[in-house]
């Protein structure tokens, strides 16, 4: 059964959830310590599900123990969120492998292609918007999903998942604020031109490539992270 903390109530987002995204947005800055009674303010909801919330964010590692019973959130190093996106992408690359393997390929490129075609009606557009990003930073979540979930192996989602709870790891990450609008959209387009390949190499059934595309795919993500260090949008 859900404890409060993971429950979603009346179809809001869970305590857990929200707390993860604040987390990962910056809104809840490192080292900022967390109190219940001003959490639950802001999120209109009781201490309880927060107090909940709390232990399960240490074991994601994105709080610490901090004074007493407190948590605090903690403070990444880049360093350590490169290694995050290095793991991932190995991750991944062994995931989409796997897929070819075992002889699944052209079914999952069929599920990736459904999302190729939104991606490049998304990208079609003149200039970039905050709609744009945050649309775009979904569907790129949604394609490594189907990637993760096609290899059917439990065990290796789980670690994908705590890889992407480092900050700046998620595929959900697009950019960073230092960047201007036109290189944020060109690097978009650029990663989606990756994703072209990928599926082109899972219809092929050529597994060494796929895996190579994915390792490479995130040197996109490790080029943005270059471009500065506050996060522009990380849902």
């Amino acid at each position: 059964m859900l404890t409060d903390a993971t429950q979603t109530v009346r179809g809001r987002p869970s305590a857990l959830t929200r707390l993860r995204e604040m987390i990962l947005r910056g809104m809840l800055q490192p080292g900022e310590r967390l109190l219940e009674v001003e959490l639950a303010e802001r999120l209109d909801m009781s201490r309880t599900p927060i107090r909940q919330a709390l232990p399960a964010l240490a074991l994601e590692g994105l709080v610490v123990p901090a004074g007493g019973r407190g948590y605090a959130v903690r403070a990444f190093t880049r360093a350590e969120s490169l290694d995050a996106l290095h793991l991932r992408a190995m991750l991944e690359g062994y995931a989409a492998r796997s897929i070819v393997l075992a002889g699944k390929g052209r079914d999952v490129a069929d599920r990736l292609a459904v999302l190729l075609a939104e991606g490049d009606a998304l990208l079609s557009a003149a200039a970039l918007s905050d709609t744009l990003e945050e649309k775009y930073g979904v569907l790129n979540e949604r394609f490594h999903d189907v990637v993760v979930e096609g290899a059917g192996n439990s065990l290796l989602k789980d670690l994908i998942g705590r890889c992407n709870v480092v900050p700046f790891t998620s595929p959900k990450v697009i950019a960073f604020e230092e960047t201007e609008e036109e290189e944020i959209l060109e690097l978009m387009r650029f990663a989606h031109r990756q994703h072209h390949a990928i599926v082109n190499a899972f219809r092929a059934g050529d597994a060494l490539r796929v895996e190579m595309l994915f390792r490479e795919h995130a040197t996109t993500q490790e080029s943005s992270m270059a471009m500065g260090e506050t996060l522009r949008r990380a849902l």
